[in-house]
């Protein structure tokens, strides 16, 4: 990419307002599609509540598919969220980029990995504040201890390593792929045989860049509710 992020100091924090843009913009987008799609509610559902009643089908066979539904259903509102939002963001970076003054301000927030690295430790930190909501904190705590106590520090090192790879799986796949729609950009601006060389690649790359930001939204959603089942399950 090459370009610089537009940073500003205040109170001695710095805060990049490139992120704060992108969160702004695909936040608006997803509250948009939910009023769009709830404002007209019918019980034959078509054009954008068919859409959400969709999402919201699929969410609950994630759900479904890794526990039980009783405990699940209270997670269905955090799935559609994750989804949607996701998904959103990795699809931001794709059709262009704005720099001005060689300075990045339109980009899929998921690229950054201190915003995937901070849904990672929401999720993770939601799957603790459940697990102890819904067993207890005597019972979660022991399950740290399961099945044999001299495991506990493995699986502290767990907790780490989930939210690590939950957020970094996640910004490694949409960095790469705007990394290389940069570089044919570049190579499709460097004259007439760049173009032609470049257009058949580009085309492709982004049909398959809004296959990965799918697939990509839809790990995310299911390994959170992987490890929410872990917490909040009794039989794990």
């Amino acid at each position: 990419m090459g370009h610089e992020a537009p940073i500003v100091k205040l109170l001695g924090l710095e805060f990049n307002l490139s992120n704060i843009l992108m969160i702004l913009v695909s936040s608006a987008i997803v509250f948009i599609i939910a009023v769009l799609s709830t404002r007209s509610l019918a019980m034959k559902p078509t054009g954008m509540q068919n859409f959400l009643e969709w999402v919201m089908d699929f969410v609950k066979n994630i759900i479904n598919s890794t526990m039980d539904w009783q405990t699940g259903g209270r997670f269905l509102t955090l799935g559609m969220t994750l989804i949607m939002y996701i998904f959103v963001s990795n699809m931001l970076g794709l059709p262009f980029a704005i720099v001005v003054d060689h300075k990045l301000w339109w980009k899929s927030p998921t690229a950054d990995p201190t915003i995937t690295l901070t849904l990672a430790i929401l999720v993770v930190g939601l799957s603790h504040y459940y697990g102890i909501k819904l067993k207890g904190f005597s019972a979660y705590g022991s399950d740290f201890f399961k099945p044999l106590p001299f495991l506990f520090p493995l699986k502290i090192i767990e907790e780490f390593a989930n939210t690590l790879t939950l957020g970094l799986r996640l910004y490694g796949n949409i960095y790469a792929g705007e990394i290389l729609l940069g570089l044919l950009v570049s190579l499709a601006t460097s004259g007439a045989f760049g173009f032609l060389g470049a257009i058949i690649p580009m085309m492709a790359w982004q049909a398959f860049s809004i296959f990965v930001g799918a697939i990509q939204a839809f790990i995310f959603t299911m390994l959170t509710m992987v490890y929410m089942a872990h917490k909040v399950s009794h039989d794990h």
